[in-house]
């Protein structure tokens, strides 16, 4: 049995902050906070991870899902980045969590003739190699004819012939949660709701933090000998609080992704495309598509994020040039926008470990990272665990997560293999099998055992028929959701998945979990109608032409 993230070990890890000195406190339950607690918690180190609202709340749940190695690097240049981003996909490919990340094919439209095949194809020949070992299929040339082939949906005038090639995509948030679940597996504590208020000083040394508890409002003082910051955009919340100037800082870029049904383009592939600024992706996401991303930049509020009109036409604009039958606003069942951290700013005695992530001590405990991407979250939180582990008066391991699988890795690929026989024992169908195993790896078992003594958590859930309501009752029990958004934005993708954006299935998934989270009636109706509002709020938003309109409206809505 795993380690359950139940309301009973949030409230018995509350009550004991405080009573020892740590060796590791993290602050920030994004991807790199949860592999810096995981990788810490694995040394053998004491650590607690705390985040002010949920597991991935942030930046961590909005990327384009996708782990790769960075093709627009290469024309930088930069190919020791590439090679860092696709060891880490083979690794998360072969060992460390192939029950939530899995090989997904693009296509390369190309537009000129000879030279820019020979151009491109070198590019993404030199991409397949710096990936090593074949962890997905190599790339191939193809002529127009056999583009459309795999993507009828094109126009036949949008490209003279195309290269396919593969790449790796992730649901960003389950695997964020899993991350932090596997620390707690290795001894750590991780906690969610909970925010640093301050930082606890010895003369100029940081030594801890205090926190409240936002489920009780009850402030807690943590002491740690190190003190790691992994809170991306919120980095400069940080510099303001130590009282010093860093020597770096993070300014934001806003990306919008939207999403239409698989059924509406008729591909059986993802697309690339070249845009003004950067690349557009077309992403295969389960019974939908993924369209993405835009380039901004971001000064307003850092919670909420949110798509405008503006955004959702550049995505439809630079989408439909491309294809057959032009999608409208009409086909879009769901929006989101998230933040990318973007360092800059950094100095000689910035400790820069590559271009995309730095580490630095700015005061005496406090250790720094800011920058990087999703797809090397792992070397990330290993180099700044090195930082701090240096302060430490003892000798402590190296970091061990390059062989360390996530929970629900070890015994994934012999249970897809028996898919058949997993429905038959358990008397779910074959693809309900396979989209729990998909979704949990080798802990789908705890699932089957949740419908097996409650036959009634078997049943789809209204409103979102894509999701059981064992799924719901699990995210309580076992994956730390505490709130209506949590479970139906982050432990699922409700909210972006059906047109209603999970209004329908609100109120049954709010009464399912009520008894497991101690709600009362009026606690339950007022997390229905908060998720309510917050949907109204961006659906107002998403009509702003601009991000001042658009942020205004999604902050009438609180949460």
């Amino acid at each position: 049995m795993s380690v359950s993230l139940d309301p009973t070990y949030r409230a018995t890890a509350i009550a004991a902050l405080g009573d020892t000195e740590l060796d590791v406190l993290v602050i920030g339950g994004g991807v790199t906070g949860a592999g810096a607690a995981l990788d810490a918690a694995s040394r053998g180190l004491s650590v607690t991870l705390v985040e002010a609202r949920d597991f991935a709340a942030g930046t961590s749940s909005r990327s384009s899902k996708l782990i790769h190695g960075g093709l627009r690097y290469l024309e930088q240049m930069d190919f020791t980045l590439v090679r860092e981003a696709l060891k880490e996909r083979g690794l998360l490919l072969d060992s460390l969590a192939p029950h939530l990340v899995r090989p997904v094919p693009f296509l390369f439209p190309l537009r000129h003739r000879v030279w820019e095949r020979a151009y491109i194809g070198a590019g993404i020949a030199l991409y397949d190699t710096l990936g090593g070992a074949r962890t997905v299929p190599m790339h191939k040339h193809l002529t127009r004819s056999g583009a459309l082939d795999l993507a009828p949906a094109m126009r036949d005038d949008a490209m003279t012939g195309a290269i396919r090639y593969y790449d790796a995509q992730v649901d960003d948030a389950r695997h964020t949660m899993m991350i932090a679940r596997t620390a707690a597996e290795q001894g750590a504590t991780v906690l969610t709701r909970t925010q640093v208020v301050g930082l606890e000083r010895d003369g100029r040394r940081v030594v801890g933090a205090r926190v409240i508890d936002l489920e009780t409002g009850a402030e807690h003082t943590i002491r740690a000998r190190t003190v790691i910051s992994a809170t991306g955009v919120w980095t400069d919340d940080m510099i303001s609080m130590t009282g010093v100037d860093f020597p770096f800082h993070v300014r934001m870029s806003k990306g919008v992704h939207i999403l239409v049904p698989r059924a509406r383009l008729d591909l059986r592939t993802g697309l690339i495309m070249r845009t003004e600024k950067s690349v557009l992706f077309v992403i295969p996401w389960a019974e939908h598509w993924i369209i993405g991303t835009t380039d901004t930049a971001w000064s307003l509020d850092k919670n909420h994020p949110t798509a405008t009109a503006a955004d959702v036409d550049y995505i439809l604009d630079h989408v439909n040039t491309v294809l057959r039958e032009p999608l409208t606003k009409a086909d879009i069942v769901g929006t989101y926008a998230g933040l990318r951290p973007l360092m800059t700013g950094a100095s000689k005695e910035t400790a820069k470990l590559s271009r995309e992530h730095a580490v630095a001590e700015p005061v005496p405990g406090l250790f720094v990272i800011a920058g990087g991407k999703y797809t090397t979250y792992r070397v990330m939180a290993a180099d700044v665990v090195d930082a701090a582990v240096a302060r430490l008066a003892r000798p402590v391991p190296a970091s061990e997560t390059a062989r360390l699988p996530i929970l629900g890795a070890q015994g994934y690929r012999e249970m897809l293999a028996d898919t058949r026989g997993l429905a038959a024992t358990t008397g779910l169908a074959p693809e309900t099998v396979r989209h729990l195993l998909g979704r949990y790896g080798s802990l789908a078992t705890e699932l089957f055992d949740l419908v097996r003594l409650d036959p009634a958590l078997r049943a789809p859930l209204p409103g979102a028929t894509g999701y059981l309501a064992a799924e719901i009752v699990y995210a309580v029990t076992h994956e730390g959701a505490l709130h209506l958004d949590d479970l139906l934005t982050r432990r699922t993708r409700i909210s972006i998945e059906v047109p209603d954006r999970g209004l329908a299935a609100a109120p049954a998934v709010a009464r399912l979990v009520a008894p497991l989270l101690g709600w009362d009636g009026e606690t339950t109706d007022s997390e229905i109608d908060r998720y309510r509002d917050r949907v109204h709020a961006e659906l107002l938003a998403n009509q702003a032409g601009d991000d001042e309109t658009a942020n205004s409206a999604r902050l009438v809505a609180v949460g």
